[in-house]
């Protein structure tokens, strides 16, 4: 019987240095899913030579770490990744070379140094995020009662098909904030909601106004999150994740 290895894994060193970044997905690749995008995000760091650092263990990994992102079908202006490097780097120099790298479409929009940033891990600081879902050529007049009836209801009930199965949820306490804007066509939604526990989504929103406005949204609405960051209740608005401290 052959000898079962106790050799330990090689322990790795620690980051020396996380760069937070805000991408974009546009066009087309808002119709990738999160792990196509986490792919691409990969072997771009191979192509762009970032001197990653990676995990320990049997199966040592890049230490790429992704926060908040966009359900699939979505286009976003506001998507965030951090990568622990194993050197110092300027950020500026990393960004360029990563957004070469990527695939048209998905484009690094800024980067910092997570020690001069916000303290807080990413997912700390994304607690919220701002959509902006194009009605199609649905008039302001027809969207604005049913934004209203919503707006005015304690709870909206909706359904939604999970991994575990059929769940219902309340998606009125998640939305900080709604307006009806002028759209691309027609009406469009300016929405602030909030990430909760289960996560209320914009789609589940339109489900909502279905219900409590006799809305009849369009199948195929168009998402784009416009922005993510820390939420701020009293004033209707959402911090940057970036900022400096």
């Amino acid at each position: 019987m052959a000898r079962v290895s106790r050799q330990q894994p090689e322990q790795q060193a620690p980051p020396v240095q996380r760069l937070r970044i805000r991408y974009a997905k546009r066009g087309r690749l808002r119709f990738t899913s999160h792990r196509d995008v986490s792919r691409a995000i990969e072997r771009a760091v191979v192509r762009a030579e970032i001197p990653m650092a990676y995990s320990s263990g049997f199966h040592p990994h890049p230490r790429i770490s992704y926060a908040g992102a966009a359900p699939t079908g979505a286009a976003s202006e506001s998507e965030y990744v951090e990568l622990g490097l194993a050197a110092v780097r300027d950020p500026a120099e990393v960004g360029a070379a990563l957004d070469a790298a990527l695939p048209d479409g998905l484009d690094v929009v800024a980067v910092v140094d997570a020690a001069t940033s916000l303290e807080g891990s990413l997912s700390d600081l994304l607690t919220a995020s701002r959509w902006q879902i194009d009605l199609g050529d649905l008039a302001v007049e027809v969207v604005a009662p049913a934004v209203q009836a919503f707006l005015a209801a304690e709870s909206v009930t909706v359904e939604r098909m999970t991994k575990k199965g059929l769940r219902s949820f309340d998606c009125r306490a998640a939305v900080a904030r709604m307006d009806v804007v002028d759209g691309s066509v027609g009406a469009a939604l300016d929405l602030l909601l909030a990430h909760t526990v289960p996560a209320v989504r914009p789609d589940d929103v339109l489900t909502g106004l279905r219900e409590t406005g006799a809305l009849a949204t369009p199948a195929t609405a168009l998402l784009t999150r416009a922005a993510q960051g820390v939420l701020d209740r009293d004033t209707g608005t959402i911090g940057d994740p970036l900022e400096a401290r």
